[in-house]
């Protein structure tokens, strides 16, 4: 392995020969990007891209994880005041998980309401819960549609969403509605208590 040599090229341009040690530190460096670039390999036939060699996939595996945890960090949830959590109210649609919710903060001593849709979570709003937890993908619309109503009518709550969707795009115009944090799918029992204890000691994740 230490012996073999890349050519790289971009386009109609074509780089001098390079040692596997530099490529593989561009590629963790970002320098070099999946579908940006082909490598002749002796022994291959034809230019290849290099997230196609065995050999180099385990390097934009480690900058993909690199990355994801650099955009985790980023995604930091905004510093309040300290604030007890009595009463929660869950947006989502899927049963199962909100019999699961339930149990958990129920098990906890709070006061747990569910409702499946927009329009019964806009009705739960009048109990004034504490935190909301709120899916985004829900059946009569996008879950960030009832966050204006939600600073309406219950400005006191705490919004975390809970979605398996959580591109960074999505995350950063969620934080800029005033979400408190956001919880990816599939999500532990902690990572649920984690964010109430944030709450109550008034510190963020």
């Amino acid at each position: 392995m230490k012996d073999l040599k890349y050519d790289i090229r971009r386009g109609a341009d074509v780089y001098r020969l390079i040692y596997f040690a530099r490529l593989k530190s561009w590629i963790l460096k970002g320098i070099i990007k999946k579908d940006e670039a082909l490598v002749w390999r002796s022994g291959l036939s034809g230019w290849r891209k290099p997230e196609e060699l065995e050999e180099l996939k385990p390097y934009f595996e480690q900058k993909d994880k690199a990355d994801l945890k650099t955009e985790k960090q980023e995604i930091k949830t905004a510093p309040l005041p300290k604030k007890q959590i009595k009463n929660i109210l869950i947006i989502e649609d899927e049963d199962d998980l909100c019999w699961l919710l339930s149990n958990i903060l129920r098990d906890k001593g709070y006061n747990v309401l569910i409702a499946n849709t927009i329009s019964e979570g806009e009705v739960c709003l009048k109990q004034l819960p504490d935190l909301i937890f709120l899916d985004l993908k829900l059946p009569d619309g996008d879950g960030m549609d009832i966050i204006p109503n939600i600073n309406k009518i219950s400005p006191q709550a705490l919004i975390t969403i809970i979605s398996a969707y959580g591109s960074k795009q999505v995350m950063d115009e969620v934080m800029k509605k005033g979400v408190y944090s956001f919880i990816d799918k599939p999500f532990a029992e902690e990572d649920i208590l984690r964010t109430i204890e944030h709450i109550s000691l008034g510190s963020y994740g």
